[in-house]
């Protein structure tokens, strides 16, 4: 029965995100269908004008669709042919813009207690020294929006939304209007949210590189649709992908830190592939961090490399080779089952004779190396 929609999706994992949302406007049309992970942060990537902020807003219930599908772990919050629609204000999300939109007659104290006091008791899962403490806000309590800097009304806005006792929490390219000194004062905000709570988040981005920092998952948007969807350093490794065509395509590598040499200000770390040398990073023995691995900055070799200035030579075994364009190729090889990309010259793949199968000497530079 089409009332049962819903039902019938959550039987196949009641933690899990559903939405399948269809709608035109003038010569844009929206049809964006997906299943994502109920924890962690899943990142909404694509090009501007490929309908991610519309999807946002249907998800938030701000537009009115033709259809539309929206399950929140098992819940069915919207189903258009039930005739079930949950009202935006009874939605339990958070939503955060790209222009912050505080309240600015009110301090900040008050616009974070904002929507707290709009939730019911029963539903209130966050306190408001908890989120003091994750964002840095102490010092700004008392002041008003306008004597803000960007970044600050940005942990805010980001508070704002958390007082909210969410169960999913939407941010629209949070960072977008901040130049790169915000940027880099946000980042640790953010990466610390994703670890403190235990809240979904689909954030938005055209900028790969703030994706690597935070993302889990990876949906690939493009003219309205959500054709690709999946983990994220899987996802990036893909050379079938328009993202792989990126000057900036390359892998995401989670690592240990395992030891510091002081002498020359390096770190070395370890992955499944082997080990690492990068620049020296202010972590302690045991942390995990994420290093983004651009193709450019990957050599391939036949021979084991000897009396070479590149200090990371792993082994690997090519799993695809994908022409980019007349001169040059994307090669996808794995080291210990984790992909890395290589961008090489044709010439270069010829001469090496890289096919699928081969096993190969993989050469990363450390100074290209970093979070």
């Amino acid at each position: 029965m089409p009332g049962n929609r819903c039902a019938r999706q959550s039987r196949m994992m009641e933690t899990d995100i559903k939405f399948h949302f269809r709608l035109g406007r003038g010569d844009f049309r929206l049809d964006a269908e997906q299943a994502i992970p109920g924890t962690g942060v899943t990142a909404l990537f694509g090009r501007s004008g490929s309908g991610k902020t519309t999807l946002l807003r249907c998800i938030a219930g701000l537009e009115r669709v033709e259809e539309g599908l929206f399950s929140v772990g098992g819940e069915c919050w919207q189903d258009t042919r039930a005739g079930r629609f949950i009202a935006p204000h009874k939605r339990a999300l958070g939503f955060v813009f790209q222009d912050g939109r505080l309240f600015p007659h009110l301090r900040v104290r008050a616009n974070l207690l904002y929507g707290h006091r709009r939730t019911p008791r029963d539903q209130r899962r966050v306190l408001l020294a908890d989120i003091v403490d994750l964002l840095g806000l102490a010092p700004l309590m008392d002041r008003y929006p306008d004597t803000l800097s960007g970044g600050e009304k940005q942990r805010v806005t980001m508070g704002r939304a958390l007082m909210n006792s969410p169960r999913l929490l939407l941010m629209d390219e949070p960072m977008a209007g901040l130049d790169r000194e915000r940027k880099g004062e946000i980042m640790p905000y953010l990466e610390n949210l994703r670890t403190r709570f235990s809240i979904p988040i689909l954030y938005v981005s055209h900028d790969i590189n703030e994706i690597i920092r935070i993302a889990d998952w990876l949906v690939i948007m493009e003219n309205g649709r959500t054709p690709d969807a999946g983990p994220l350093d899987r996802m990036l490794s893909r050379i079938d992908l328009d993202i792989a065509g990126h000057e900036d395509a390359g892998a995401m590598l989670s690592v240990e830190v395992i030891k510091h040499d002081d002498t020359f200000h390096l770190t070395e770390v370890r992955f499944a592939g082997g080990q690492l040398l990068i620049p020296r990073a202010a972590r302690q023995i045991g942390d995990r961090l994420r290093l983004r691995v651009h193709a450019r900055d990957v050599s391939l070799t036949l021979d084991s490399p000897s009396r070479t200035s590149i200090l990371n030579v792993i082994t690997a075994v090519v799993t695809d080779v994908a022409e980019q364009s007349p001169s040059r190729v994307l090669v996808r090889i794995e080291a210990g089952g984790v992909p890395l990309l290589a961008r090489i010259t044709r010439k270069s793949c010829h001469d090496l004779d890289l096919r699928a199968g081969l096993a190969v000497y993989a050469q990363i530079k450390s100074v290209a190396l970093g979070e």
